[in-house]
Parts: C-alpha cells; structure tokens; sequence
C-alpha cells in the first residue's frame, strides 16, 4: 500500500504529532484495561452473527454503491471487519480501517484476508473519529457502521468524515436511532445508562439523523428500517451522505 495514502497526520486544528496521537485516542476514549478490549473483542466477533444475518441484505444494497466508485475506503469503527466482505472483495481496493480498541485489528485482518483484500491493501490504525488521522479528501468513501452511537463527540465525527471525503465521496452509513415514541423509549431511557456502561460508551437514545442532518453533507438519501432481533436497540436508519 501506498505509505503515503494512509498517513498519521490530521489536519484539523488541533493535529497534534504522530507521537501524541495515543494522546489524542486516549482523551475521547479512555483506555481500558486489555482483558475488557480484549473480551468485547471476541463477544463483537461472535454474537452479532444474528444481527449480521437479518441486516445482510440491506447491507448488500447499501455497499453496492461503493462498487467501481470507490477504491480507497475509510471504514470507522471497523471493528471485527463484518463490513469487508460487501465492499473490499476486488482487488484494486485500498482500505484503512480505524478502530479505538486495539484488540479488534486481529480480527478485522482476519475480515480482510477472508473477503479476498490482499494483506498490502488492508491498513489497521489505532485511532478515532473525531481525529481521523488521515489527510483533507484523501479517501472515495467512508463506511461507519453503528459507530455514531459511542462515539464522544457526534458532530465532529461528521466533519471529520467530510474533511477525508474527497468532493463528491460517499459517506455509507447504518445506525441504530432512539426511538420517537411508545413504550421503546421509555425502555431505551430506562437502559441507557446501563448499555453505556457495558457497551463501551453505546447510547441508545441518540437522533443520529438529526446529527447528520445539520452536517451540511450536500446531500443525503437516508431509509428507515426495525430488525427482528435487534430488541432494544431500534429503529435503525441507514443510507449514503454525499460530500
């Protein structure tokens, strides 16, 4: 891969130097011990293949737009890699995937070599989205998956996601929402602050589409969607923001 596709150097304002970027992860995600990343690690590779299975064909849909339009790919949140298979399957693609839990880069390599990416085009970066460590309109797409609910900060993820777009790049996205009305929201406010606690930061209250509503994409084609076996954590919105 390129050295210079993917290189440590955000140009936000506040960029700080490849040296204190640990910092900067540290600061809006607080390290936690080894054993806990470790073990969320394993529970996110192993108990969302129910969740996977029934959001599958949505996905297909979705991902479907990155194909010949997008060879260098930034996947936020990448977690374990579950998204890879949809949209890193040729060859000629160039991913980098950024994730705050150092644990999930075994995995979501393991993602990659099983979705057909060559090792060389798949980059692991420790790091988080409201500091991308990428430079302006360096990458075709960007892919976050259920990251805007635990981020710490949901409007500068968003601008950060427009900073690496290159004009006209993608923004692909699925989210779970909080609920508008009726007995799902007084359960989700009931939860919350326990799914926070026990899913690293995970809130199930927030108006994502309002978020990214006021980030000004130029345009933004957004569906609406509940799952089956998603229980509390629905409705979900999912779709493409065009920078």
């Amino acid at each position: 891969m390129d050295s210079t596709l993917f290189p440590i150097a955000p140009s936000t304002a506040a960029a700080p130097p490849r040296s204190n970027y640990a910092d900067v992860v540290n600061k809006f995600h607080p390290p936690k011990p080894g054993w806990y990343e470790e073990l969320t690690a394993k529970i996110l590779n192993g108990a969302t293949k129910l969740y996977e299975a029934e959001v599958a064909p949505y996905k297909s849909e979705l991902f479907s737009n990155l194909k010949e339009k997008a060879q260098k790919i930034l996947e936020i949140g990448i977690g374990t890699g579950p998204n890879l298979k949809y949209y890193a399957s040729n060859p000629d693609v160039l991913v980098v995937g950024i994730d705050p839990n150092q644990k999930m880069e075994k995995y979501a390599r393991s993602s990659a070599v099983s979705a057909g990416l060559p090792p060389s085009n798949f980059e692991f970066i420790h790091a988080v989205g409201e500091v991308i460590p990428l430079d302006d309109a360096s990458v075709d797409a960007v892919v976050g998956t259920l990251v805007l609910c635990s981020v710490k900060d949901v409007s500068m993820t968003l601008q950060e996601i427009k900073r690496v777009l290159r004009p006209g790049g993608m923004y692909v996205f699925v989210e779970h929402v909080g609920a508008k009305e009726g007995a799902l929201r007084f359960i989700q406010k009931i939860l919350d602050p326990l799914q926070q606690t026990l899913a690293d930061g995970c809130h199930l209250r927030r108006d994502i589409e309002s978020y990214i509503s006021e980030a000004e994409f130029s345009r933004v084609d957004l569906n609406t969607l509940s799952l089956k076996k998603a229980l509390c954590l629905n409705p979900y919105i999912y779709g493409v923001a065009y920078n």
